[in-house]
């Protein structure tokens, strides 16, 4: 039985975190910022019937609320206002559905990758579900493909979803010891073309770099590290608490699941884990099982930020496995998702964490009751 209050919402937050205990109430304003606005606007009478059909009420339309809650330690931010979810959006007549799109691929050069995309100079890495390749047109210097033996890009059980990480892992460590110097590592998962996948066929990727992490992952460790300087606390645990406080956390096995309050795009949610274990594992597929059989998203974005595998000249210490997990919306939508405010200015996002978490909780107890009694989700 769900005993969360379902009146929690991100518009309320404000009173929430005065309502905490001194310490949590401290503990959060160290790492967020916020603010809330009111937007007007005064509609012509001519616009009414439509504002009243499309947005619910014209009322809803005259006076906004909006939220902004910017992270003071990493420097992201996002705007929540739910109204922009109901913007009409062109949507092309006459496209295929996605089943018929996806069966149509059947038979493409990942169906057969062994002859339909290159090897690495040390071979392929094989596990249960995926294999790799050689990216033909790479990021980086060394750049695999997990290609899934699933053609189907949004069908995956927790068994596969572990199997391509566990690939993905081992066929690092096979870069590394081809080229040690090469040893910061980047899971990445982009789920159709919204997502920016160029093959609809399941496949995820993986990235070795080598002289320093990814400039967005060395941004969080730095900023980990001046937090840790400022306040004597490590900065994801301080976050894991600050969630937990607002009852926006969920513990898994070892991993902890968060829908941020500062999502990138919608539904953005957080995984933290101090190891790569079966438990952050399990938890990254009740996420995308939240999000594709519960949350109907038909594309998503998926990176798994991680230490190096190797000694570095930089301080790791605290860093955990965290993966980020964002929808990119209605694959059919001419209009994209990102545009000149997220990209130059802060993200604007419509869903509200608290409805997200109330999705991720309810699967993720049916989760783990299967696991108990010897099914999946």
């Amino acid at each position: 039985m769900n005993t969360h209050p379902a009146w929690r919402q991100i518009t309320d937050l404000e009173t929430q975190v005065y309502a905490l205990p001194a310490g949590a109430k401290a503990r959060f304003e160290r790492i967020f910022k916020l603010g809330a606005t009111i937007g007007h606007t005064a509609p012509p009478e001519a616009m009414q019937p439509w504002i009243d059909k499309q947005f619910g009420s014209v009322d809803a339309v005259r006076r906004q609320r909006i939220i902004k809650v910017t992270n003071l330690v990493t420097l992201e931010g996002t705007l929540f206002n739910e109204l922009r979810a109901r913007r009409p959006f062109e949507t092309p007549s006459g496209s295929e559905e996605l089943e018929e799109t996806i069966q149509a691929g059947r038979g493409c050069s990942f169906c057969h990758p062994e002859e339909g995309a290159p090897a690495d100079t040390f071979g392929r890495v094989r596990g249960q579900y995926a294999l790799t390749a050689s990216n033909v047109a790479k990021y980086d210097g060394w750049h695999a493909v997990i290609v899934f033996y699933e053609h189907h890009p949004l069908h995956f059980t927790p068994e596969q979803v572990a199997d391509y990480v566990d690939t993905a892992q081992r066929w690092a460590q096979k870069a590394h010891e081809a080229d040690p110097e090469a040893c910061y590592p980047l899971f990445l998962w982009n789920c159709l073309w919204k997502a920016g996948a160029s093959i609809l066929h399941g496949h995820a990727q993986m990235t070795l770099s080598k002289g320093m992490h990814y400039a967005k992952v060395e941004a969080w460790r730095q900023a980990a590290r001046r937090y840790q300087a400022a306040h004597g606390t490590n900065y994801f645990e301080d976050l894991i608490a600050v969630h937990h406080s607002l009852d926006l956390a969920i513990e898994h096995g070892t991993a902890t699941i968060l829908p941020s309050l500062t999502p990138f795009k919608e539904k953005e949610t957080l995984i933290l884990a101090n190891c790569l274990d079966d438990g952050l594992k399990s938890a990254i597929s009740v996420v995308l099982g939240t999000f594709v059989k519960r949350l109907g998203v038909q594309s998503f974005n998926l990176a798994l930020y991680q230490p190096p595998i190797a000694a570095t000249p930089e301080s790791w210490d605290g860093f955990p496995y965290v993966a980020r997990i964002v929808d990119r919306g209605n694959l059919h939508n001419k209009t994209a998702d990102i545009a000149a405010m997220e990209m130059f200015g802060q993200s604007v996002v419509t869903t509200d964490p608290y409805r997200l978490i109330d999705a991720l909780r309810e699967n993720e107890t049916r989760h783990r009751h299967a696991d108990i009694q010897g099914g999946s989700t």
